[in-house]
């Protein structure tokens, strides 16, 4: 683990050695004053992180979930441990070698409904969300034929509340895999914005569900009069962006049904809490200030 972190450039570090083919962790950094080790084991590193940018300190965990089921409340233990402390921004990610819901598993036998719940279970217990993904949509991959092929998403990052908000415009990328079964996790936490924030204001927000508001075009009159008056041209523009919004609207609200419908039909009312959170959370990610 060593010999990747110096090659991946990075100076500082700490490195947690495999067992086998199993396990491995390892945090790299450069400049002595960024992070601070709280604690670590074989299968976690937890760290406070100290961002430049901001001024803000947040916390790090890396984490590894035991692959034999027969050990796997042992890792749920630890994180509920770890999730104790919840007193700055918080994300963990890593491979915890399980699913959250049926639709994160393609080929094989089905997962047990127990050990999904069990996992949805611990991170309502700490009070994380999983922050979705950019890429495809599974994580770690087995098999060249189509027969015995099979797809899991068993790597993730999850957040709490603070994090989520001390980082609205982060993104999560899945990046192509080579030579292991998983496919490496790409965090950026200023997203895919490319220019400068200005931290005095808060990021823009837009609702397309505004435009079927009837009294839309006359707020937005009132809102523009200190600035200019719009033109009708103005107007019929924002009115052609009215319909296409709409229609992406609509899109996402069928593919939130399908997918709440999915879950439903596999686990009855089991999973309400959790999806109910999981809404807050993206609500609150998405918000208007």
């Amino acid at each position: 683990m060593e010999i990747v972190r110096l090659k991946c450039g990075f100076s500082n570090g700490i490195n947690i050695g495999a067992v086998g083919s199993k396990g491995g962790l390892s945090l790299g950094w450069n400049g002595n004053d960024l992070v601070s080790i709280k604690s670590y084991s074989f299968s976690h590193i937890d760290a406070m992180i100290l961002d430049p940018d901001n001024g803000m300190e947040w916390r790090l965990t890396g984490f590894y979930g035991c692959p034999d089921i027969r050990f796997r409340t042992v890792s749920w233990d630890l994180l509920r441990r770890l999730g104790q402390d919840q007193d700055v921004p918080w994300m963990v990610i890593g491979d915890f070698n399980e699913i959250l819901s049926s639709f994160e598993k393609k080929g094989g036998r089905l997962r047990s409904a127990r050990q999904m719940g069990e996992f949805r279970s611990v991170l309502e217990d700490c009070s994380l969300y999983d922050v979705g993904y950019n890429g495809r949509w599974f994580t770690w991959e087995r098999g060249r034929f189509l027969s015995s092929n099979l797809r899991e998403r068993f790597d993730r990052e999850v957040a709490n509340l603070a994090w989520l908000s001390l980082y609205p415009n982060f993104s999560l990328d899945h990046l192509n895999y080579s030579f292991s079964d998983h496919c490496p996790l790409l965090l950026n936490t200023m997203g895919r914005v490319l220019y400068k924030i200005n931290r005095s204001s808060s990021p823009f927000r837009f609702e397309a569900k505004w435009f079927l508001d009837d009294a839309f075009e006359e707020v937005v009159k009132r809102g523009w009069k200190d600035h200019q008056d719009p033109t009708d041209e103005i107007l019929g523009e924002i009115m052609e962006v009215q319909l296409g919004l709409n229609f992406e609207a609509d899109k996402e609200e069928v593919y939130w049904a399908q997918r709440t419908r999915l879950n439903w039909l596999q686990y009855g009312d089991r999973n309400s809490s959790f999806f109910h959170r999981v809404e807050v959370a993206r609500h609150n990610r998405n918000r208007i200030h």
